[in-house]
């Protein structure tokens, strides 16, 4: 478990744009609170979310996305390792 704080969702932020993913915090209707921009690799969050609103939606879009796990530094690696036990395990 990660706690829900701005310094995590740096962390989280600083992964998806390592692996070449803009994020983007902005108003809009979105029925899941975010939307992807697929052939920009533009991720758009609902400005309205809280640091925890954020760290979950950038939780759920990691799992849908393929990160380059070769773009990050030893830091960032650690907390994504975190990050993927998160995960549920599929049996």
């Amino acid at each position: 478990m990660i706690k829900y704080n701005r310094n995590n969702l740096k962390k989280l932020e600083a992964i998806f744009e390592l692996s070449g993913y803009v994020i983007r915090y902005e108003r809009g209707s979105f029925k899941s609170g975010y939307c992807m921009v697929e052939n920009n690799n533009i991720i758009v969050i609902n400005k309205f979310f809280d640091v925890e609103g954020r760290i979950n939606t950038l939780l759920e879009i990691e799992q849908n996305l393929t990160i380059q796990e070769d773009n990050l530094d030893e830091k960032n690696m650690e907390f994504y390792q975190k990050v993927l036990a998160l995960k549920p395990t599929v049996s």
